[in-house]
């Protein structure tokens, strides 16, 4: 689904005040809805049309269900720090403003600068045991330091967090107390495209809101690398993260997390984790607070047709290699750099979000089979799984990873005239290169991008000056010559195009397939 990624919208915050907009046919006349028979005949005014009984399958009313499911659901009020410097940096401008926020209760003594301002948000949740697990988004508990559930019947309780995982935006909390009422996932039937849904919730702190619709859609991928997605019509808004959407038996199949809104606002796109994806993340989560994903130290990204092509793997689907971790347990089985793995464990993947997913199924130790193209043949690498870092810790790692094998060295001298090959001028990479396009000692191998010709293949495919080509198809590229003697290689082995491993500012690009006649 080709979407603007900007317009999806986590709905953690309920505003605490609704404004209502009273325009309904305000200073407007509406078009009588007339119906003609199907032999011509007269027109008959709608609004004098029988009443008729609905369809076979669809419900009169959702009331019975509201009414037995309802009780388990939960508003959920967050209390966290506001954090002072990165509201700033999301103020353009605020660096220029002749004030400046001071928190709450004014500034202290000497080193003593007086509490930190306070926000309040809200979000929505449900009982899934009698003992007082409640189920909700990550992203409403997130930074949170006071956490306040209210019940359907007005009793506040203090929760805390007994686990959270970003990976799948849930969260675990906890009350004290027992009898709780409390719903059920719905793991071993789901609900076909079409059938009808409930979703109950506290969307704008409206408490008890219930909303229908239907199911609008299955594998809605909206960025999220271990969650494909539930599309539900259901409106769903701010507020309503992590709350249930119910089937018509009352069994819960999702829990609400994002809609699709250029406005803020329903417009009739929501999405929701599937029930058995919720149920093994929640069950971990209460097991042992935290989860743990398979990992192997790739960077990996999805085959484009291009891509596919230029490997000679015409309309094949897969994830492209295009970095491995040093000494992680990628390079220690083998996998390269253009290797294209098109299966793991004998399931294919057609993305680099599949594999992932695939991946993090297993746990440390386990041995994971990959299906793997490589030199024109399909091969099985067989990885022994890490342990996949946090988040947070893969984004403060996303640098190019440090490599400890050395690569080749040069005489710290003044670049060569760059020799012209695809379009682009090519230069070694020494320590005067290095020092004329900033590029990190972190890039040990390589030559770089001097120019590039604005009308050919390289310059539309964004190859810029101070880019560092390593790889060029299945050729480590040290010298302007390699690089010509790999693209005289794929054109006698009858390629369009070659595949080139670009690093740009120490950030490896992927492989970028370029024209070799262009």
């Amino acid at each position: 689904m080709a979407v603007n990624k900007t317009a999806f919208v986590v709905g953690a915050l309920g505003g605490a005040s609704v404004a209502v907009a009273a325009m309904a046919g305000a200073g407007m006349k509406l078009p009588i809805a007339f119906a003609q028979g199907p032999h011509g005949g007269s027109l008959i005014n709608a609004s004098t049309a029988p009443i008729f009984a609905p369809p076979p399958g669809a419900p009169e009313s959702f009331a019975d269900i509201f009414e037995r499911v309802s009780p388990a659901v939960v508003s959920i009020h967050v209390t966290s720090k506001v954090d002072v410097q990165a509201l700033k940096r999301s103020i353009p401008g605020f660096e220029n403003f002749p004030f400046e926020i001071v928190p709450k209760g004014g500034p202290g003594d000497g080193d003593d600068a007086g509490p930190a301002p306070k926000q309040e948000s809200s979000g929505s949740g449900f009982f899934i045991s009698q003992d007082g697990y409640i189920v909700t988004n990550n992203h409403v508990v997130d930074g949170a330091d006071d956490i306040k559930v209210v019940t359907k019947d007005g009793t506040e309780l203090k929760a805390t967090v007994i686990g959270r995982d970003e990976g799948t935006d849930l969260a675990v909390l906890k009350v004290q107390g027992a009898n709780f009422p409390f719903v059920s996932f719905e793991t071993a039937v789901k609900p076909r495209v079409g059938d009808w849904v409930v979703a109950v919730g506290n969307p704008f702190d409206l408490q008890g809101t219930a909303t229908a619709g239907i199911i609008s859609a299955y594998n809605r991928n909206i960025g999220e690398n271990f969650v494909d997605f539930i599309q539900i019509d259901a409106p769903i808004n701010k507020g309503n993260s992590g709350g249930p959407t119910f089937d018509t038996y009352g069994r819960v199949i999702g829990v609400n997390a994002a809609i699709y809104s250029p406005t803020g606002g329903s417009v009739g796109i929501g999405f929701a984790i599937p029930a058995d994806i919720a149920q093994n993340v929640t069950q971990q989560l209460i097991a042992k607070g935290h989860i743990t994903r398979g990992y192997i130290g790739a960077t990996i990204e999805s085959l484009s047709d291009d891509l596919a092509n230029s490997w000679g793997l015409n309309g094949r689907k897969g994830a492209q290699v295009t970095d491995v971790l040093p000494g992680g347990p990628a390079q220690k089985a083998g996998l390269a750099p253009g290797d294209v793995v098109v299966g793991v464990n004998g399931v294919p993947v057609k993305s680099n979000i599949e594999m992932t997913r695939e991946v993090a199924k297993a746990q440390a130790g386990d041995v994971i089979h990959l299906d793997v193209f490589r030199d024109g043949k399909e091969r099985t690498v067989d990885v022994h799984s890490g342990t996949r870092p946090t988040d947070a810790e893969l984004a403060q790692n996303g640098g190019a990873p440090g490599d400890d094998q050395g690569g080749p060295g040069g005489p710290d001298h003044a670049p060569a005239v760059g020799a012209p090959v695809l379009g682009m001028q090519i230069a070694p990479l020494n320590a005067s290169t290095r020092g004329q396009y900033n590029i990190p000692d972190t890039v040990k191998g390589g030559v770089v991008v001097q120019s590039v010709k604005g009308t050919s293949d390289a310059g539309d495919k964004g190859i810029q000056r101070g880019d560092v080509i390593v790889q060029a198809g299945d050729h480590d590229i040290s010298t302007a010559g390699d690089l010509a003697t790999a693209v005289a290689d794929w054109k006698k082995a009858g390629r369009a195009s070659i595949p080139l491993s670009v690093r740009r500012n120490g950030q490896m690009l992927g492989f970028v397939p370029i024209k070799i006649d262009g």
